[in-house]
């Protein structure tokens, strides 16, 4: 994608992750000329209870498989094994699946060794490859707070034993209502949509705005298709999916969208 080459120059794209993770999208967006408009709609925050969390990493050991979600599980768990004062060196018998390219790179850059990214964000291709003929294996999910339960759903189905905590929560910021007002009035293209929180979050933040729901004459793209059903379900239809579910993978869709218009 070479900048000014595009029919996606000049078009305005909601980028609405966490603060500590929105440069990334805007810097690529904006190198395929686009005009990233950034409003923050998600907050990580602690979770309402450590006790699980603080269980589960003391036994660590007892696991065959830990599975990260995402790069801000990957902050979570580091942050808080410090804070408890154990070790953040990864058990020999501890197998550790990313989903994602992404939660990999962060769970390597933090010590870990990553034995499986799947090759969909679907379920079933996940649990494809944790099971590997070994049914009775205990797995460790750390996630979100009221994430979706296809994973561990999936998993106990086949046999596993899964044990699922809350390493965080999203919140939104206070002045997310306020910022996203301000951004539909003047104007957007189309809105980025990175995961199913960012569906709910975006969402929860135009009602706290008066705004109408979904946005008049604006396209969704989305990240993956785990994330293309939840706008699915906000009524939402989603112009287009990434192919790859990465950054690099959406802000490819984001333009193929602009250029097939």
């Amino acid at each position: 994608m070479t900048p000014g080459s595009s029919l996606a120059v000049s078009r305005r794209v909601l980028v609405t992750r966490a603060s500590h993770q929105i440069g990334k999208l805007s810097e690529k967006l904006r190198e395929a000329g686009c005009i990233p408009v950034e409003v923050p709609v998600i907050e990580i925050q602690p979770p309402e209870s450590f006790e699980a969390l603080d269980a589960a990493l003391r036994r660590l050991p007892s696991y065959d498989w830990l599975i990260l979600t995402s790069a801000n599980t990957v902050r979570a768990l580091v942050n808080r094994t410090k804070e408890l004062g154990l070790s953040l060196i990864q058990p020999e018998s501890l197998n550790v699946a990313a989903v994602g390219q992404g939660t990999a790179d962060a769970a390597i850059e933090s010590g870990f060794r990553v034995d499986l990214i799947p090759t969909t964000y679907l379920a079933e291709s996940l649990v494809s490859g944790l099971l590997g003929g070994t049914p009775g294996s205990r797995f460790l999910l750390a996630r979100a707070a009221m994430a979706r339960d296809a994973i561990p759903d999936a998993l106990r189905e086949a046999g596993a034993h899964v044990d699922v905590v809350d390493a965080y929560q999203n919140g939104m910021p206070k002045e997310a209502p306020d910022q996203l007002r301000h951004a539909v009035s003047d104007g957007l293209d189309a809105v980025t949509f990175t995961s199913s929180s960012s569906v709910i979050h975006l969402r929860a933040a135009a009602l706290a705005a008066d705004l109408v729901w979904p946005f008049t004459g604006v396209a969704a793209i989305s990240i993956g298709p785990i994330t293309t059903g939840t706008l699915r379900e906000e009524n939402w239809a989603a112009a287009t999916e990434a192919e790859v579910s990465d950054i690099p993978g959406l802000v490819k869709a984001v333009v193929g969208h602009f250029e097939a218009k």
